[in-house]
């Protein structure tokens, strides 16, 4: 029987490979990724949450983050073609303009 716990070790699991993947990659790509499996880490612990509580109201807010990364996901590649259209670089230490 899953429970609970094996629920949210996985979303643990994912949680740490998207940090990683963010603090530790230099592709834009790749960190877009990352910042992708922590979200959905969140979900997965959302909808766990909510299907042990029998609360449907967790569930309508999994579906509201999902819609809210696919958005997001839109605008982050069309932030990386432009970059990558005026840069010809995807990798995050050839970006000196974002730094102060």
């Amino acid at each position: 029987m899953i429970t609970l716990y094996h629920y949210l070790v996985l979303s643990c699991i994912l949680f740490a490979i998207g940090v990683a993947g963010v603090l530790l990659r230099r592709n834009i790509l790749i960190v877009l990724m990352s910042l992708e499996l922590v979200f959905n880490s969140v979900n997965i612990s959302l909808a766990a949450f909510s299907h042990f509580l029998q609360s449907m109201a967790g569930k309508v807010f999994v579906v509201f983050t999902i819609t809210v990364a696919a958005a997001e996901v839109a605008v982050g590649l069309a932030i990386l073609v432009v970059i990558f259209r005026q840069k010809k670089t995807v990798y995050v230490e050839d970006l000196s303009e974002m730094r102060h």
